[in-house]
């Protein structure tokens, strides 16, 4: 069965990230219940007056697979989890979507959902309208509860897999600060290579390393985002360029 784990709200100035948050219930999955994840990405949604936030007001989410008799036991242990992991002044919001049972219908809707979230304030209640009508998990765990709201859009912009950054940055190992795109590709952190426009360097055009590596959501692949660096080579796109995913 494949999954969507989304959270939302769970940190405070000082203490650990959402996203490390999330990342270290997928260790507790896959050590208690066999899950396997894929990489956290990150999803920034509205930053305004009306919605309280930590730092960026963003969102956590991954997919995994598990097994189709245990996803009670992802939402209790991922409800445990929570409880005993996010900070005491936080709001958090859990999301679980089971993918393989979403109808197109509620699929749609939940991407719509995610989109809206960015450009918008939401409610509280029209999430759990949402989440009630299209059959997926959505539960608050302290506080207010708001996280609910961005918890159900991560999960809806992960699904569009066109929005997100992935959490962390990586290095590849090299003599020099330039490697080919078919060096780039090797690495399992990256599926592809291109630039803003959808263009494709060719596997032996160099790659100037401007800074540490970090991949974003585009097509569901991990894209490495390049341009030109204005002498015919290619660079990546620094972090402060890729805020707009």
């Amino acid at each position: 069965m494949r999954i969507l784990i989304s959270i939302d709200d769970t940190d405070d100035i000082g203490t650990p990230g959402t996203g490390e948050i999330l990342e270290d219930l997928c260790d507790v999955l896959n050590k208690e219940l066999g899950a396997v994840f894929s990489r956290v990405t990150r999803h920034q949604l509205l930053v305004h007056d009306d919605i309280p936030y930590t730092s960026h007001n963003s969102s956590m989410c991954v997919c995994g697979e598990i097994s189709s008799d245990n996803f009670s036991a992802v939402a209790g242990c991922s409800s445990k989890f929570l409880a005993g992991s996010c900070a005491k002044c936080s709001d958090p919001g859990l999301c679980i979507v089971d993918m393989d049972s979403l109808s197109t219908r509620s699929a749609h809707e939940l991407v719509e959902w995610g989109m809206s979230a960015k450009k918008k304030v939401l409610d509280k209640s029209a999430a759990y309208e949402q989440a009630e009508r299209s059959g997926i998990h959505l539960s608050e765990h302290g506080g207010t509860g708001q996280g609910v709201i961005g918890a159900l859009a991560g999960a809806g912009l992960r699904l569009s897999g066109r929005d997100g950054r992935h959490k962390g940055k990586f290095d590849i190992l090299n003599e020099s600060d330039c490697l080919t795109v078919a060096d780039l590709l090797a690495s399992p952190n990256i599926d592809t290579v291109t630039t803003e426009d959808g263009h494709t360097p060719s596997p032996e055009d160099k790659i100037s390393i401007n800074d540490k590596l970090k991949t974003v959501l585009i097509g569901h692949k991990a894209v490495l985002l390049v341009r030109s660096d204005g002498n015919g080579g290619w660079i990546n796109l620094a972090r402060k360029e890729l805020k707009a995913y």
